[in-house]
């Protein structure tokens, strides 16, 4: 199925975004609002989990956050967590607007980086159905132990030195200053787990671009869903991949236990990226549409 392009608009800037209708065409129809990771894009790999909740019947609304793909807004490439959270905001609106939809049946669906959003806006929105959050980005600390640990506390003090460069670039109103999203270990980039450039590349759609604001690196440790799993009221399946390098798998069973019966959790022995393609993604998948099949009734 071929997405119908739209727009919504997200604090006065124009966010892009594809809607799929769920098959059969029935009234009261739930759907799914969905945003990729971090510095993704519509164009990389969504399609392949929006079409099969389609064929299940539900719609879906896919967008780019402000400043990302084919979306308004800059500085271009700023991976914003508060104004990526404003969009998810934006985007529930939209979706609830949207013909034949059911208002009262929206979800919300994020993988990393935006699994942690998909939490921490439907803590702040009761009327939110059920959360899909796959290999989420729980806790910013606990991602900064992991690098740490694993990389060296030189990563981060690159990553933090490059911040700084670009935090006064942002003060003084000049280009911003950017880092590659991923890229091969020992290199200076965000994401640097082993395989990761490859996986992530592999996956890219034309409006993707590897690079991302440098300000992120000092706004990474204030990134906690897991703080705000407690107030969520909804169903939300956690999915982790218990080989994850790239997100600490110990932050997303603690996020579990936190949302308490709301709660449930799927395991699998794969890393970060293997769940976008393959087997291993429609397992993701099927699982997925088993719960909210199980949950919207």
């Amino acid at each position: 199925m071929e997405p119908r392009k739209l727009s919504f608009t997200s604090h006065g800037v124009r966010c892009a975004a594809w809607h799929l209708a769920g098959v059969g065409g029935a009234s009261g129809r739930p759907c799914v609002v969905m945003a990729h990771g971090f510095g993704g894009t519509l164009d990389t790999g969504l399609l392949a989990f929006a079409t099969p909740f389609t064929e299940a019947g539900w719609d879906v609304l896919a967008f780019d956050y402000r400043g990302f793909g084919a979306s308004d807004g800059g500085p271009r490439q700023d991976v914003s967590v508060r104004r990526q959270r404003e969009d998810y905001h934006a985007a529930v609106d939209a979706a609830r607007h949207l013909p034949g939809v059911d208002p009262d049946r929206i979800v919300l669906w994020g993988t990393s980086y935006s699994a942690g959003h998909a939490v921490v806006v439907a803590a702040r929105r009761p009327r939110i159905a059920a959360v899909v959050a796959m290999t989420p980005a729980s806790d910013g600390l606990a991602s900064l132990a992991l690098i740490a640990r694993r990389h060296g506390v030189g990563q981060l003090a690159r990553l933090a030195a490059h911040g700084v460069v670009d935090t006064a670039a942002a003060t003084l109103r000049r280009r911003p200053h950017t880092v590659p999203i991923v890229g091969r270990p020992g290199t200076t980039a965000m994401i640097t787990a082993p395989g990761a450039a490859e996986a992530y590349t592999s996956l890219a759609g034309p409006t993707w671009r590897n690079e991302a604001c440098a300000r992120h690196a000092l706004e990474v440790a204030r990134n906690r869903p897991v703080v705000a799993a407690p107030r969520v009221h909804c169903p939300v399946l956690v999915q982790v991949g218990t080989r994850d390098q790239v997100v600490p798998v110990g932050a997303a069973r603690r996020m579990v236990r936190r949302l308490g019966d709301r709660g449930f959790m799927h395991e699998y022995p794969v890393d970060h990226f293997d769940v976008y393609d393959g087997p291993w993604q429609r397992r993701a998948v099927t699982d997925q549409i088993a719960f909210l099949r199980r949950v919207l009734g």
